[in-house]
């Protein structure tokens, strides 16, 4: 177990470095992304188009190509997606999101191997994605989880 000593000093450095982040250029470049994006009428009509679109795919992935409509709506659901991705401050604001997500990569990766070699660090936003494994390697260690 930690000594108290040990884990408030320990507490104190993981606020600091939160603080450090916090006033990072590429969380501020995201954080201002994500306002513009919120902000902007055309953007938030274009996501809410896909994402009614993307209920009408849902259903038609239950019957794949069986579904009456399959032609129709794949073809929907690809042309409002690419409409919504060409938007500026949509297209603004997944750089700045990939950007971010590799800070917090890179700065767990750093932490994870001033411990040792052989923690396993999840990257390019793999911590976000649900391999079925809990332990971040994208299932290729084996484990299963229950």
């Amino acid at each position: 177990m930690i000594a108290t000593l040990e884990y408030v000093e320990i507490l104190d450095k993981s606020e600091m470095l939160g603080k450090m982040v916090l006033k990072s250029e590429v969380y501020e470049a995201y954080r201002d992304a994500k306002l513009a994006l919120y902000n902007d009428d055309e953007a938030n009509r274009l996501i809410k188009d896909f994402n009614n679109v993307k209920d009408l795919y849902e259903d038609v992935q239950r019957f794949g190509r069986y579904h009456p409509d399959y032609s129709e709506i794949m073809k929907l659901v690809r042309t409002k997606k690419r409409a919504m991705d060409l938007n500026d401050k949509v297209a603004a604001y997944k750089i700045a999101e990939r950007s971010f997500q590799g800070l917090l990569d890179e700065i767990s990766q750093y932490i994870a191997l001033s411990v040792s070699d052989h923690i396993k660090v999840p990257k390019d936003g793999a911590a976000l994605t649900d391999s079925g494994c809990g332990c971040g390697s994208g299932g290729s260690c084996g484990c299963k989880a229950s």
